[in-house]
């Protein structure tokens, strides 16, 4: 594997504006399941943003066919299931649960980097990581702590392939375009809505009213809101996202994850623009711990960067 320099500000910077872009978009979610499945809504997403994509491609002269297809393949499959384990463990798991399972990824990819591809790992990589998932625990709440079971892994099982495929970004894509792999997390998403549907369609579910039948809800006619808001998700997901593996690109994995937990904040200060959801004392404590930890890390690559400079 052929070194390539970290540019861990750069990549702060991608994941601050794809956290802001994530947050807005996904705070219009609760509209999207009002009304329609999770896996229409997957497919219809992936729809709007392949045709935005190939409308992107001669525009900007993108490249979507992979270097080698195998990586690029295995990492949007990797990727993939790990959102569908993710949602699926919303259907009977509370929201906080899930979402801090997730959000144990930082940690494997501090382990799986360590003893999977031999990287070194410092002490404020290994701290930032401990003061940002206390931050996490505190943003979304005691609950998130709490309804310990066997079904609770499943979450953690999630943040642990997410992290896997975070890694893949660089250690097994590094020389494949951004919108490579864009394309390929997307299309992943689609198969899997289309797969659901047909499941659905041929095993209906009792389905709840509003977002409560958000995972067991079958293809149903679109309304003008829900293309709308999914085409706002689509045209955002494209630009976060990419974002997002743009920056897994530039830095190591075990830097870029810590520093996505700022996506937290960035739905908390949405919410509140948005809704007029306001947080408690104990999550505003959170974000600041989260916050503090994301500095660490580009306080401490830029001090790298400058001693690097001076020695070359």
């Amino acid at each position: 594997m052929t070194h390539r320099p970290d540019r861990t500000l750069a990549a702060a910077g991608l994941i601050g504006v794809y956290a802001m872009v994530i947050g807005f978009t996904d705070n219009w979610v609760r509209v999207i399941a009002a009304e329609t499945g999770l896996w229409q809504f997957h497919a219809t997403r992936t729809a709007m943003a392949m045709a935005l994509l190939a409308l992107a491609v001669p525009i900007f002269g993108l490249r979507v066919r992979p270097v080698k297809w195998g990586p690029v393949v295995a990492r949007s499959l990797i990727h993939g299931f790990a959102m569908v384990i993710y949602f699926g463990a919303l259907a009977f798991l509370p929201v906080a649960l899930v979402a801090a399972g997730l959000f144990t990824s930082p940690i494997f990819v501090l382990l799986i980097s360590r003893f999977a591809f031999g990287h070194s790992i410092g002490p404020i990589r290994i701290l930032a990581v401990a003061i940002g998932f206390v931050g996490v625990v505190l943003v979304l709440g005691p609950e998130a702590m709490g309804d310990a079971s066997l079904a609770a892994v499943l979450p953690v099982v999630a943040g642990a392939m997410y992290a896997l495929g975070n890694i893949a970004t660089r250690e097994w894509c590094g020389q494949e375009r951004a919108e490579t792999l864009l394309a390929g997390f997307f299309v992943t998403l689609g198969v899997i809505g289309c797969v659901g549907m047909i499941v659905l369609a041929i095993w209906p579910l009792p389905v709840p009213a509003g977002v409560d039948g958000f995972l067991m809800r079958g293809a149903v006619w679109p309304s003008d809101a829900f293309l709308f808001w999914t085409f706002v998700q689509a045209a955002g997901s494209l630009i976060g996202v990419g974002m997002m593996i743009r920056a897994y690109q530039l830095t190591d994995a075990s830097r870029a994850s810590v520093l996505e937990y700022v996506i937290l904040p960035a739905s908390a200060l949405w919410g509140w623009a948005l809704w007029g959801e306001t947080l408690d004392s104990l999550a505003v404590i959170g974000m600041g711990l989260i916050i503090a930890a994301g500095s660490m890390i580009a306080l401490r690559a830029k001090a790298q960067e400058s001693v690097a400079a001076t020695m070359a």
